[in-house]
């Protein structure tokens, strides 16, 4: 994730009594929040929410200061069709680049693109389906990436749902531990699960690279990937491979 480097009024208001008349003053803290680059991925099955999808991530976290980018699929008759296989290897790649620092996916259960996302290094996604578990998955695993239902029970409320998954996401930077006296050594197993997967998975470039090309590719060439992507690399080595791999 990206260090603190903005400053936002969080809303919360401290309260301090004044000596000289014993009176009470609120004032609002300023409070340093993670400003993230968030990347949406949607695959075939569920491309025709993405609109609905994206619009709904913007409202909750643009006011926060992060900044939502859409790599599709945009539509059900999108020429770049995504399977839940591919939106793992496109997270993937944005979180290991740092094109990214955060991913919203998922497919009909989202069980398949969080099993897609979680085969790859440097990917912590976790199986969202309330608040509840966007809060907790935040605060107590602090992952990079959540996989959501977009078709089962996404019914009537459905995006009422999912407004309060990304409010409850991003109310406050991960890892803050719950319930709070639990922070440490979950913060500690956190470092661990990073360590683990050190030794599990490879590095993203041989991976890329040993995966069938056209798999790959199909994964990299939505409308809007390479405008973004390149534009946002922090990685020359991934970029240089993703170039190969496009034929840019």
């Amino acid at each position: 994730m990206s260090v603190y480097d903005k400053p936002v009024v969080s809303g919360i208001y401290e309260t301090t009594i004044l000596p000289e008349s014993g009176r009470k003053k609120k004032t609002k803290k300023t409070e340093r929040m993670i400003v993230m680059k968030i990347a949406l991925i949607n695959e075939n099955s569920q491309a025709a929410k993405n609109e609905m999808i994206c619009a709904t991530l913007k409202k909750v976290v643009e006011p926060m200061g992060h900044e939502v980018f859409n790599y599709g699929m945009y539509s059900a008759e999108d020429a770049h069709q995504l399977t839940y296989v591919q939106n793992g290897i496109l997270a993937a790649v944005l979180l290991n680049s740092g094109a990214a620092d955060y991913v919203i996916t998922g497919c009909g259960t989202g069980e398949g693109a969080m099993l897609a996302c979680n085969s790859f290094p440097k990917v912590l996604c976790g199986h969202i389906t309330s608040p509840l578990d966007a809060y907790l998955f935040s605060q107590v695993n602090d992952g990079n990436c959540i996989a959501l239902p977009f078709a089962e029970n996404f019914g009537w409320g459905g995006e009422l749902n999912l407004e309060y998954i990304f409010e409850k996401l991003f109310c406050a930077p991960g890892g803050g531990g719950y319930p709070k006296e639990r922070v440490e050594p979950e913060q500690r197993n956190k470092k661990i699960l990073d360590k683990v997967k050190e030794v599990t998975h490879t590095d993203i470039v041989t991976i890329l690279k040993n995966l069938d090309g056209e798999l790959v590719k199909g994964a990299l060439s939505g409308d809007k990937f390479k405008e973004y992507f390149f534009a946002n690399c922090k990685c020359d080595q991934i970029a240089a491979c993703v170039k190969e791999i496009l034929g840019a």
